[in-house]
């Protein structure tokens, strides 16, 4: 048994791992790698696991940087099936379809406006191809066990980082040998709105984890609502704008809960509100479609008609023209708009037209890559390039880690603890982390380990 990353090895972006299991060839998440555009183009455009030849994918979320890249991988010759949560395929098919419509709208804004030399902005995919691979899609209810192949069977148990996201059980036959294989996808926290905290799980051969927050400790959730709050009334005061870039999955959906938790606890001032993604409201709409995915409260409130993710102030943008108005808009408002890395969408234009102005801020929710825009505002640099020009960076930046999606070390140090409870945990094989928080992580896991536990490296082979 064998596994190979080829993506979210040595940073957090790009998630593919391949674990062969004697023949059989499965591939673990195809996430599209986010950077430098040539950077960025190289690595999304060439595949190392050999498409062709894989039985399947399991894929553990529909965030773009662990699915965006299954069209491609598709075009370059898979055929089999894709095993995730009914809410994954459900939702990924939304990011698939918005990934490819802004890669065609980028394209088109691009042409004619770089300099000479710069990478090719030609779309990886379109929508045709995203119709194809969502055929592929093989849907699972958690806690029910699958066949994948012969002698490999998978069950999903829920990992509370985002709507359907799943840690993954591998149960398998290496010739005479039985082996568990578990896939954390990325490990969700305990105690945040909207969803379930991840479910614990029993011991295994070998771990795959992911790593990105393993060196950190979030803040609380109410730190985050409270700090929010002080935010948005500094830019009420001074007319300022609040721009949150911020994923349409997941992210959005968190900060609009708990803006409509400030304005039903009459904490938020008369400032209007914009979710300008499309897309986001449609994936709310999902939200609402998987009410039993949800947490208990949430559950409660939608079933008694509260809409967690509807309050007065609040617009949803739909168009292209209604999105450019915002930026010729007086007075101060609140712009929540994907991506939240800032690599592509309606973002990066709020942006261009926002940073420059000492009276705005921009609020960073979560993790923010190596090499991303977002990354570079988060480090304050004095100007940032976007669309190929220089651009001041003169507002306020705010970065608040409360709402973050992923594990920090307490939540690693809880579920791994339990886990070796359990029985034991032989390997660990980290990914998904920059080198600081892998590291961290390889420390959180020493105490649980049979062996040494090893950071994943691209294209280096891991035996089982």
């Amino acid at each position: 048994m064998k596994l190979t990353s080829f993506g979210a090895a040595g940073e957090v972006t790009g998630s593919q791992h391949l674990l062969e299991i004697g023949a059989r060839r499965i591939l673990l998440d195809c996430g599209l790698f986010q950077g430098h555009r040539a950077e960025a183009r190289t690595k999304n455009e060439r595949f190392h696991c050999q498409p062709r030849q894989l039985d399947a994918v399991i894929l553990s979320h529909a965030h773009i940087d662990h699915c965006g890249n299954l069209p491609g991988l598709s075009k370059a010759g898979f055929k089999g099936p894709i095993f995730c949560t009914e809410a994954t395929a459900d939702v990924a098919e939304l990011m698939l379809d918005d990934s490819a419509r802004i890669q065609a709208e980028d394209s088109r804004y691009l042409s004619g406006r770089l300099r000479p030399g710069h990478p090719p902005t030609d779309p990886l995919y379109d929508q045709e191809d995203v119709k194809k691979v969502v055929k592929h899609f093989d849907p699972c209810r958690y806690h029910e066990w699958y066949e994948v192949a012969e002698d490999i069977r998978i069950r999903f148990s829920d990992a509370g980082h985002i709507l359907g996201s799943a840690i993954t059980e591998i149960e398998a036959m290496d010739g005479a040998t039985s082996k568990r294989i578990v896939f954390t996808g990325d490990l969700g926290r305990r105690g945040l709105p909207l969803l379930r905290d991840p479910e614990l799980v029993d011991g295994c051969d070998l771990l795959i984890t992911e790593s990105t927050y393993a060196d950190k400790v979030h803040p609380t959730v109410g730190d985050t609502k409270a700090e929010l709050e002080r935010i948005i009334d500094d830019a009420y005061r001074t007319g300022g704008r609040v721009i949150i870039p911020a994923f349409s999955l997941g992210r959005t959906q968190n900060i609009v809960y708990f803006l409509n938790e400030l304005a039903n606890e009459r904490r938020l001032p008369a400032i209007p509100v914009f979710v300008d993604s499309p897309l986001s409201k449609r994936i709310t709409g999902a939200y609402r479609r998987h009410l039993e995915d949800m947490d208990a409260e949430v559950q409660k409130l939608l079933l008694s008609d509260h809409d967690p993710f509807s309050f007065p102030g609040l617009t949803y943008v739909q168009t292209t023209d209604e999105s450019i108005a915002l930026n010729g808009r007086d007075g101060p408002a609140v712009v929540v708009a994907s991506s939240g890395m800032c690599e592509s969408g309606r973002v990066v234009h709020h942006l261009k037209h926002g940073l420059g102005n000492s009276n705005n801020t921009v609020v960073l929710m979560g993790f923010q890559a190596a090499n991303t825009l977002g990354r570079r505002i988060a480090e304050r640099q004095r100007f940032v390039r976007i669309f190929d020009r220089d651009v001041a960076v003169r507002c306020k930046v705010e970065t608040l880690g409360g709402l973050s999606a992923h594990a920090d070390a307490e939540d690693f140090r809880w579920w791994f603890k339990a886990m070796h409870s359990t029985s034991h945990i032989g390997q660990a094989v980290i990914v998904h982390g920059e080198p600081t928080s892998a590291a961290a992580q390889v420390k959180l896991l020493d105490d649980y380990c049979d062996d040494r536990p090893v950071i994943a490296s691209f294209g280096t082979v891991h035996h089982l």
